[in-house]
């Protein structure tokens, strides 16, 4: 049976939008891709009003979808043009994805939990997002046989970036990550040169780690 998306919740978004640009969020694209996804579509139906509050909410496979305002602030930090070709490591939900994508985004993401990677898969085209690229594989290889990215987001908590994800990074690319193991620091890179690299520290967060391998379904 479809999913409804009524005018509570439609309602509710509108109040999620102005929430986040009490917080800072600032870029029109973001705020009106959040107003118009229905996030509650990438829950479980007993989230469906909790959807819209600005918070983590728990997935399947032990993961969360994460705080619309981390979903706002990366995708704003990563300042996405039309036809910006994005790897997104860690699927999950889907739901990141589907933002990226609304802004702009030719999107690649990968997911390691095969469950989350064909339920990820199965919504979106349902939904029409029928650009984004899936894989399901091992994301901290990254994905080098469609390098290079003109950005790269990391949607899980690394205690560092693997260098094989700065390598897929064009001249002039940017990665965006939280880095650190208990909480973890937005790490914005900007690629200068092939050799060189810009890193701001910017705000505190609390991810799920980014783990190496895949996880089959059992």
């Amino acid at each position: 049976m479809k999913r409804e998306d009524n005018y509570r919740h439609k309602g509710l978004r509108k109040q999620l939008v102005e929430t986040l640009k009490k917080k800072g969020i600032k870029d029109t694209n973001v705020l009106e891709a959040i107003g118009n996804l229905p996030r509650h579509y990438f829950l479980a139906q007993g989230f469906d009003y909790q959807a819209y509050e600005d918070k983590a909410l728990p997935i399947k496979c032990d993961q969360t979808i994460s705080q619309p305002y981390t979903v706002a602030y990366m995708t704003q930090l990563l300042e996405i043009k039309k036809h910006d070709k994005v790897l997104e490591l860690g699927t999950g939900s889907g739901y990141q994805a589907a933002i990226l994508a609304l802004v702009g985004a030719t999107v690649y993401t990968v997911e390691r939990q095969e469950s989350l990677y064909h339920e990820a898969r199965t919504l979106l085209l349902k939904l029409g997002f029928n650009g984004i690229k899936f894989f399901y594989r091992d994301g901290t290889k990254g994905l080098p046989e469609f390098a290079p990215y003109d950005k790269v987001i990391v949607t899980a908590a690394c205690p560092e970036i693997p260098d094989i994800l700065l390598d897929q990074l064009k001249v002039g690319g940017m990665l965006i990550a939280p880095i650190g193991v208990k909480t973890q620091q937005m790490i914005k890179i900007v690629k200068t040169s092939e050799t060189e690299f810009k890193k701001t520290g910017l705000e505190d967060f609390k991810f799920v780690p980014f783990l190496e391998g895949v996880e089959k379904i059992k």
